[in-house]
């Protein structure tokens, strides 16, 4: 059996072990998700950057801002380079938030089981996943990937 084989049959076990179980991640509906993923890409940007970045009225950007914002996920202030305009950018909730939304494993599972191991065999497992992912540099597709 090849490495590659046995990394193939051992990571849905690993998957299997760690993923969440939590059910749905969070309530962010889509329209919200994707302002806030457009959000941390692009820095502080105004409504209707936004919507025409995203395809859609700046009054339904505006109106999911406003509910992003009520939640205290977002936040607007004055643009420092122009008062007249107004910038919404991510709060420290909204940040945490999109991040807890993205896991898919359950980082307690996956701390608890860390604990268990020794520090040699924690490090050179977090060594080794990161070089197995930076070999691909260059050579991952990029389908479904948004670029701002």
């Amino acid at each position: 059996m090849s490495d590659a084989d046995a990394f193939c049959d051992l990571f849905p076990q690993a998957y299997l072990a760690f993923h969440r179980r939590d059910g749905r991640r969070s309530e962010l509906t889509n329209a919200s998700r994707a302002v806030l993923t457009h959000l941390i890409s692009s820095g502080p940007i105004t409504v209707g950057d936004a919507a025409r970045h995203l395809d859609r009225a700046q009054s339904v950007v505006s109106d999911i801002v406003t509910q992003l914002e009520g939640h205290g996920l977002v936040e607007r202030e004055a643009d420092p380079a122009d008062r007249r305009r107004t910038l919404v950018w991510l709060t420290d909730a909204g940040l945490a938030r999109l991040r807890n939304d993205s896991d898919v494993l359950d980082r307690a599972l996956v701390a608890a089981a860390m604990e268990r191991l020794d520090d040699v065999t924690r490090r050179g497992l977090l060594d080794g996943l990161t070089a197995l992912i930076t070999s691909t540099q260059g050579s991952l597709p990029t389908q479904g990937k948004e670029h701002p």
